[in-house]
């Protein structure tokens, strides 16, 4: 039987198209990764687990391999009951089916509840529809699914009430037990849908609620009126005749192409006998493109490019259609802009121009106000929905590494400091702070970040500490404010006197490498200025003992950069795997399909695993060995982009 669920539903509001080539195994999808780790990263199926104890004896209906009507009729049968508490409750009506989180049943009133790993403050007026009286953009996938499941629920049966209420983490609700997080332990040998392994048999072992309800009946029926809409081309009516309709039929609706469709995941570069590509089919019906207009530069791979969506409406989809009117060009003398960068990217890439462009002057300038000793820097960090110790809010950050890099003026580049808290219900922002203190406190050399978080996560922590009753609180206070700066909307200001230079605004400001297609992440940094600088390609092909760079973590034989005789390999991929000298037996029973640190969002998996009371020793030592080598690469990485700069300004 063909239906279109909730998930389709939200997948059609993104483009109806899209509706067509989903689970369709001959095409590509860039999104289909591992849900087991996406979902411990996020905590959704834990939040899910947890919510259901708030609502006891309620009754699951488990799934049934697709059947769709023997869900539909085993709800039917519970809903007979006068009251009723049901955890996914199945709907069928007329090719329209949802199962919904949890659903209460009182008589002829329905209270059908959403539950998300979102967080929310409860005194925002403005949550979910801004002042101007839109929904705020982030909300409107969830929103408009929950008015699809009330809508079929209503279609079912058009004579009972139906509530609508979400419920969320509430950020300002704070854990009174220690361990909440470790009580839902995410496993792919549950047994169940959500994964989850409940450590706890009732709510009240978990002490105080951190979860919250927000009724959004209201906006719900807004929404379901046409009053409140998805965009100006989708209400909610016909978003639901013309994604029933054509998912059904399977037939391809043929909406209009957009400056969104850049970041279609039914893409692919594979032809000749591999995965179709859903993308190209579109602008293909659509704009009777052929293979040379596929090989053109598109505006959608412009860094940052906000006038693109109102240019590709205009009929402009091709970089080499760009002017420097219509992106709207302003350049200052000391640095780039926005405009100007890209600019040069436009420039570089319709030239085949993959020469770097470096303003040498102004690049010189800023390292002039640099002091040796150089420290490069780089925190791990998680931010869970349900906190792992006691005291704590939903989300609130935790900074459990780092990873010290120092460059001294003679040229000796050392590993000097790492941290890492793998110890099981330790809190360890506070230790954190103290090690990188005393990591830093030695001399007054230039401090680097890259990008925003490290200073983010010091405002974070200096709040706690500020809400603290650490005998040294004011010490470390005193700390970070010299390292860093105060946020935008901080109550109170600073600029401290050894405030972090930011390499990622340094790069912006004065750098652009064509081989990074305009993106600016030091994952796609890293490569580029390896394939780039000769300087770099001299020196990281040799071992780690014949350049003087020191490491925690790795052999000094280990070699950090090698080529195929045509690119330089990313040295993240050389990172070890994840428990390489352990049996398949033993990577199923223990890691769940986590086999190597290959981004941030592993990172926090491994520390968030870390946690649970049942591990091992033998596992925490690995994923502690793993994670150290990662960030060791971080910062090494921020050496790496100095070392190239240095090199173009001599």
């Amino acid at each position: 039987m063909r239906v279109l669920t909730k998930s389709r539903f939200k997948l059609g509001l993104e483009c109806p198209n899209k509706l067509y080539y989903t689970g369709k195994k001959d095409y590509a999808n860039k999104k289909l990764e591992d849900p087991f780790l996406l979902a411990l990263a996020e905590g959704g199926f834990q939040i899910e687990e947890y919510a259901r104890m708030h609502f006891p004896d309620g009754i699951l209906i488990e799934d049934n391999d697709g059947d769709y009507q023997s869900l539909w009729e085993q709800t039917q049968a519970l809903l007979q009951k006068e009251n009723v508490i049901i955890y996914e409750a199945a709907f069928l009506n007329d090719g329209l089916f949802i199962r919904t989180d949890i659903l209460v049943k009182e008589g002829r009133k329905i209270k059908l509840i959403e539950v998300k790993s979102k967080s929310f403050d409860p005194s925002d007026d403005y949550l979910f529809v801004g002042k101007q009286g839109g929904i705020l953009s982030g909300w409107k996938p969830y929103l408009f699914d929950i008015a699809f499941q009330k809508y079929v629920i209503q279609l079912c049966y058009p004579d009972w009430s139906v509530s609508s209420l979400i419920m969320m983490a509430d950020k300002s609700k704070i854990t009174t037990v220690e361990g909440l997080n470790q009580f839902f332990r995410v496993n792919k040998k549950a047994g169940n849908r959500t994964g989850v392994v409940k450590t706890i048999d009732s709510l009240a072992g978990t002490g105080d609620s951190v979860l919250g309800n927000k009724d959004i009946s209201t906006i719900v029926s807004r929404i379901i009126n046409d009053d409140l809409v998805y965009s100006p081309e989708l209400n909610f009516t016909n978003a639901v005749r013309i994604l029933r309709e054509n998912y059904l039929k399977d037939t391809y609706t043929n909406w209009p192409t957009s400056f969104s469709c850049k970041s279609c995941e039914f893409v692919t570069d594979i032809e000749n006998g591999g995965l179709k590509s859903g993308y190209k089919e579109c602008f293909q019906k659509q704009h009777k493109w052929d293979e040379p207009e596929f090989s053109r530069s598109k505006t959608f791979d412009v860094w940052s490019f906000r006038k693109g969506s109102d240019l590709f409406s205009k009929g402009v989809y091709f970089m080499d259609e760009l002017t420097e009117d219509n992106i709207g060009l302003k350049e200052e003398a000391d640095k780039l802009t926005m405009t100007a960068r890209q600019w040069i990217q436009i420039r570089k890439e319709i030239d085949a121009d993959n020469s770097i462009y470096i303003d040498v002057e102004g690049l010189k300038d800023e390292m002039a106000k640099w002091k040796y000793p150089l420290h490069f820097i780089d925190f791990e960090t998680s931010a869970v929905p349900l906190p792992f110790n006691v005291g704590r809010r939903p989300y609130e950050q935790i900074a459990f590494q780092f990873s010290l890099h120092t460059s001294y003026e003679d040229g000796r580049i050392e590993h000097a400091q790492q941290y890492l808290n793998n110890t099981k219900g330790a809190f360890p922002n506070f230790d954190f702070i103290r090690a990188l203190r005393d990591a830093l406190g030695n001399d007054n050399g230039t401090i680097f970040r890259y990008s925003n978080h490290e200073n983010t996560i010091l405002n974070a922590i200096c709040n706690q500490l500020n809400n603290s009753s650490e005998p040294d609180a004011k010490e470390l206070i005193a700390f970070i404010k010299s390292i860093s700066h105060s946020k935008g909307d901080s109550v109170e200001k600073w600029s401290g006197e050894r405030d972090m230079v930011d390499l990622w605004d340094i790069l912006k400001k004065y750098y652009y490498n064509p081989m990074t297609k305009g993106s600016n992440s030091l994952k796609d940094v890293l490569p580029a200025i390896l394939n780039t600088c000769e300087y770099l390609q001299g020196k990281y092909t040799k071992p780690l003992k014949e350049i003087g760079i020191s490491s925690l973590n790795l052999m000094d034989t280990h070699v950090w950069l090698s080529n195929d005789g045509v690119v330089f390999e990313n040295p993240y991929k050389k990172l070890p795997k994840l428990f390489e000298e352990w049996t398949a037996e033993q990577l199923d029973e223990l890691v769940s399909g986590m086999e190597e640190l290959a981004d941030g969002g592993a990172a926090l998996t491994a520390y968030g695993k870390m946690q649970y009371t049942d591990i091992s020793d033998a596992e925490i030592k690995e994923l502690s060995t793993a994670l150290l080598k990662y960030c060791e690469l971080d910062t090494l990485a921020m050496v790496m982009l100095f070392e190239h700069f240095r090199e173009l300004t001599k």
